[in-house]
């Protein structure tokens, strides 16, 4: 029986000693930071799958290019090609076979997640690679390619006009 109460005694050490590291783990990621985290991870994969592999320090934009493309075999989104007969409609009548895509908004929020993890992983700004002029470029043909397949052109949301601003400008020709 006194060895019963020993090994209870024992084991309760145990596991508040095993609990305390609970207490000093960090709280969960956000949405965000996990899908950055594994965005990250996913494209440090691809670069080390390379041949040959490419250290993220020698990373330039023709690599990001090229994971882009990759990433398409893998999207869910139809992109009509100028040939078929579905092209420009936003709702097709019937299916077709032209390929599935990654989707415009779906890129330029991974490209927007990973340039932040770039420089959160100790990249300069002035070297990042998602930051690069050619992938703005790619995204805007990525954009205007899928609105005319789709007939669906894109359009730019407007910023609000601060109602503030606008306030103090009428109230000043009222003060002279």
């Amino acid at each position: 029986m006194s060895s019963n109460k020993g090994k209870d005694v024992a084991e309760g050490s145990s596991r508040a000693g095993a609990n305390a590291p609970d207490q000093q783990n960090p709280p969960p990621l956000s949405r965000y930071e996990s899908q950055k985290r594994r965005d990250w991870n996913t494209f440090g994969q691809y670069l080390r799958n390379q041949r040959p592999p490419v250290a993220l320090s020698q990373c330039n934009a023709n690599q990001v290019l090229d994971f882009l493309r990759y990433l398409d075999q893998f999207g869910k989104t139809k992109v009509h090609l100028q040939g078929c007969v579905f092209f420009g409609q936003p709702e097709p009548p019937g299916p077709c076979t032209c390929p599935l895509k990654q989707a415009w908004g779906s890129l330029d929020a991974l490209i927007g997640r990973l340039r932040a993890a770039y420089e959160e992983n100790g990249g300069l700004p002035e070297t990042n690679p998602f930051a690069s002029g050619a992938i703005r470029v790619y995204l805007r043909e990525v954009r205007d390619s899928q609105a005319k397949a789709r007939g669906i052109p894109y359009k730019k949301k407007k910023k609000k006009r601060n109602p503030m601003k606008a306030n103090d400008e009428s109230s000043s020709f009222h003060m002279q």
